[in-house]
């Protein structure tokens, strides 16, 4: 029999298992593409548990598995009331082959090229049948049986690799890990992967993504890793970082903050002292290995140092690109009002003017202040300079591409986007051509003339970096949102710190041109904007009413407002409940079951399928909950379910769900169901990039801690045309009064190093920013010197080559000059 390999005494195993199974594979029902894990149908031979049949269903994380070989599975039979009892293996292990005839079939199949059956008899006779570890323990008894160099190398080397792989998932089990975990981890490390979770598992938690500092801690607590072991404070140490930078969005954060972050993450055995001397070392020996930045008390992750380092460089290298502007704006800005029949006001033909006349543009406002307007105006007035076609199927050029480039960070915001121009958009992911799969990869190259980005308060720091690296120089670019929404949800606030360093041409609209005078969204939006508590918050408005409330009585009353208004005619579609909380009796849970009852209640006809959360019916509406580039659908697009698939022969692991999104179609198979939930109600950053027809929003006590200024700004102003409050006004009131924090990020300083300005000449440089009532906005700036000095900073942020000017320079030129 094969050694079974045992990484720990059964003493210590949480949950020892005890069914075995012995037998066959006769087929395997699926596979994963991106893991280990296999669902296989085993004829049996041989077991400790009561069974009957001649076949058992086996599940779990296996290597490559052959027909021809027998199999011993370690773990437990379950029961599921709709699937039948299967046998769900925790390991395995393969067992001797003790049949030559098994062991010729095995050798001559298609995993060994060039090995026939007339030569892996030879083999088999040769050496008998225990030849798989003999082999393994010594290649050299393959010598001396007749065989070709390149059969021998073969034969070795298939082992060798099935072997190993087998028993680095074998060990992988052992501790524990999921399928998709153990694949990264084998992908990572590949045989050596044992070695390092035996030796630094701490390790995984810089190297693997998903792996968390706590199942680090759990394994080295297994195989004896020291409570101070400089691996374990440096994981601990960028854990906290990390956690930092996720939970406050900022981009560092201080000493004083990570170290006492960093207690609550290491300091988990009450009988053992974190050594500070030793922490303060593990910290020193990650600045020194380039994985933490410091800058005076700031500390960075260094991926966010030089991502801010990266934008500033770009930002700048865009913004003083050579742009000319159009000759004659005026008569180009009156054309687009006779073909498109509409009048610009003075600030909107400002701003189309200064978007046209510089390499790098900002848009600021409000909602109803103009800026899709303007984002047409902008399009059509450079359409109608360059001879270009708005239709991109009429456009005749060099290449496939379209040269003007719409985006936004989310599909719905896209869809929104190229609804209101007629021209093609796209997710930022999308136009970049990011997969996804690994977080240092960099986007496409961009090819084309003019790039709009909207709703740029959403794009955070990571994502930004990799846009700004895609656009050449030259290509005209223009930012639009609005700086009060909330922030990215990943760390920075890149939209608001590009407007607040002045270093970027930037127009302010204040004017609002949306809805009619009888609305008074807007103007309530507004109100909330300059944290002002309007008079009649309470007053039924035909746009926006304030239902009071307690809490016990906003479910009833939420639906009631829901079917009232679907008995007018309203979809699931048009109504959308916000929410800052997912848990308890007003979290987003409980109100999308409240609100699912009433749009699409369970019925005999409607399939439906159950998760640990939901449960699902063809025609509901639900979220996509992370990006899956591959598919083109993004954390935060709504879609609905059009198809649920299940299969009739009850293997649960192939029932599929079909949704349908603003711009694609994705299936999903039961393992991808976490990647959706219901969406009747989302929170409010989800919500953020999108309009609806009506909005229900409840205030209430509960959510007193998590409401601020921000969340209610950018609540309210996702309802186009309907707004229904509903709780205590008081709470509405208190989160008013609470200013979101603002974000600590050092881009504004790295935005005026790479300018060339400085803290002390800040108050006397020509800010580039205007209001609507500027008359300047087309002012070009004047010129700032480059930067070419060659500093250690500079070298570090990869301003400038450390080897600029020393092309075709060799040593032997310096030692030639010496000689001589």
């Amino acid at each position: 029999m094969a050694q079974s390999i045992n990484l720990f005494d059964d003493s210590t195993a949480e949950q020892p298992e005890t069914a075995q199974l012995t037998g066959k594979v006769a087929t395997t029902f699926f596979e994963g593409n991106d893991s280990f894990y296999k669902v296989l149908l085993v004829q049996v031979e041989e077991h400790n548990f009561e069974w009957n049949e001649s076949e058992i269903v086996v599940t779990g994380n296996f290597a490559e598995i052959n027909d021809e070989l027998s199999y011993r599975f370690f773990g437990r039979v379950v029961d599921h009331p709709k699937y039948g009892k299967q046998f769900q293996a925790t390991n395995y292990e393969r067992v001797a082959q003790t049949s030559k005839a098994g062991l010729v079939k095995y050798l001559s199949g298609s995993d060994f090229p060039g090995i026939g059956p007339k030569t892996a008899e030879k083999v088999v006779d040769q050496l008998g049948t225990d030849l798989i570890p003999k082999i393994l323990k010594d290649p050299k008894v393959l010598n001396g049986l007749g065989l070709k160099p390149k059969q021998r190398d073969v034969i070795t080397r298939v082992l060798q690799k099935n072997n190993g792989a087998e028993q680095v998932i074998v060990g992988l089990n052992s501790y524990g890990f999921g399928s998709s975990l153990a694949a990264a981890i084998f992908k990572k490390y590949h045989g050596q992967a044992l070695e390092v979770i035996e030796t630094d598992p701490y390790r995984l938690v810089e190297d693997v993504q998903n792996i968390s500092f706590k199942r680090a801690d759990q394994i080295a607590n297994k195989v004896g890793i020291d409570y101070n072991n400089p691996g374990r404070l440096r994981a601990g140490l960028l854990t906290t970082l990390d956690r930092l930078s996720i939970s406050s969005g900022n981009t560092y954060s201080t000493t004083k903050e990570v170290m006492n972050a960093s207690f609550q993450i290491l300091d988990t055995d009450p009988n053992q002292q974190i050594d500070d001397a030793k922490l303060a070392d593990a910290l020193k020996q990650l600045v020194k290995d380039g994985k933490v930045q410091v800058d005076q008390d700031r500390i960075y992750l260094k991926a966010l140092f030089q991502d801010e380092w990266q934008i500033a460089e770009n930002v700048h290298r865009i913004l003083k690109a050579d742009s000319q502007a159009p000759k004659d704006t005026e008569r180009l800005i009156q054309k687009v009002e006779k073909s498109a029949k509409i009048h610009y006001d003075e600030s909107q033909v400002q701003a189309i003017q200064a978007a046209l006349a510089q390499p790098l543009f900002i848009l600021t406002g409000g909602p109803g202040t103009g800026k899709t307007t303007i984002i047409n105006g902008i399009v059509q007035a450079y359409a109608e300079e360059h001879d270009l076609s708005l239709n991109p199927r009429d456009y005749k050029g060099d290449d496939d591409s379209y040269p003007v480039l719409l985006a936004a960070p989310t599909g719905r915001a896209a869809k929104k986007m190229g609804d209101a121009t007629d021209l093609p958009a796209s997710t930022i992911h999308r136009l970049l051509g990011l997969n996804g799969d690994d977080e240092q990869e960099p986007g496409n190259a961009l090819n084309g003339e003019l790039l709009i980005i909207d709703e740029m308060s959403m794009v955070d720091t990571e994502l930004f970096t990799k846009l700004v690296q895609a656009i050449p120089t030259g290509m005209k670019v223009i930012l639009v949102g609005d700086q009060d929404q909330l922030p990215s949800v990943g760390p920075g606030q890149v939209f608001s710190d590009l407007i607040r360093s002045e270093l970027i041409p930037t127009m302010k609209l204040n004017q609002i041109h949306r809805q009619s005078e009888d609305s008074t969204i807007i103007e309530l939006a507004h109100h909330l904007k300059d944290g002002v508590l309007p008079d009649d918050l309470l007053a039924r408005e035909p746009d926006r009413s304030f239902i009071r409330c307690s809490v016990q009585q906003v479910v009833p009353v939420l639906e009631q407002i829901i079917t009232k208004a679907k008995d007018k005619g309203f979809q699931a579609t048009d109504i959308q409940v916000l929410a800052p909380m997912y848990r308890g009796e007003v979290g987003i849970d409980r109100l999308n079951q409240a609100v699912q009852a009433i749009f699409n209640p369970p019925s005999p006809d409607r399939k439906q399928v159950e998760t640990a959360r939901h449960s699902f019916r063809i025609g509901d509406k639900v979220l996509q909950l992370v990006n899956d580039p591959e598919h083109n659908v993004f954390n935060g697009d709504i879609g609905k379910i059009v198809g649920i698939e299940l299969n009739p022969d009850g293997k649960q692991y192939l029932d599929k769900l079909t949704v349908a999104f603003d711009q694609t179609e994705v299936t999903y198979t039961r393992k991808d169901w976490t990647q959706l939930t219901l969406a009747y109600c989302t929170s409010i950053h989800k919500a953020q990039g999108s309009e609806f027809p009506m909005v229900i929003l409840p205030v209430v006590a509960p959510y007193r801690r998590m409401l601020d200024r921000n969340l209610l700004y950018t609540a309210v102003t996702r309802a186009a045309s309907k707004l229904v409050m509903v709780g205590d006004a008081s709470v509405f009131a208190a989160a008013l009064e609470r200013e979101a924090s603002r974000r600590k990020t050092g881009l504004p300083d790295r935005l005026r190093s790479a300018f060339g300005e400085t803290e002390e000449a800040e108050e006397t440089t020509s800010p580039a920013t205007q209001t609507t009532s500027d008359s300047a906005a087309t002012a070009e700036q004047d010129p700032d010197p480059e930067t070419t000095i060659l500093t250690i900073q500079a070298i570090e942020r990869q301003a400038i080559d450390p080897m600029i000017g020393m092309q075709g320079v060799t040593p032997q030129d310096f030692l030639g000059a010496k000689l001589e």
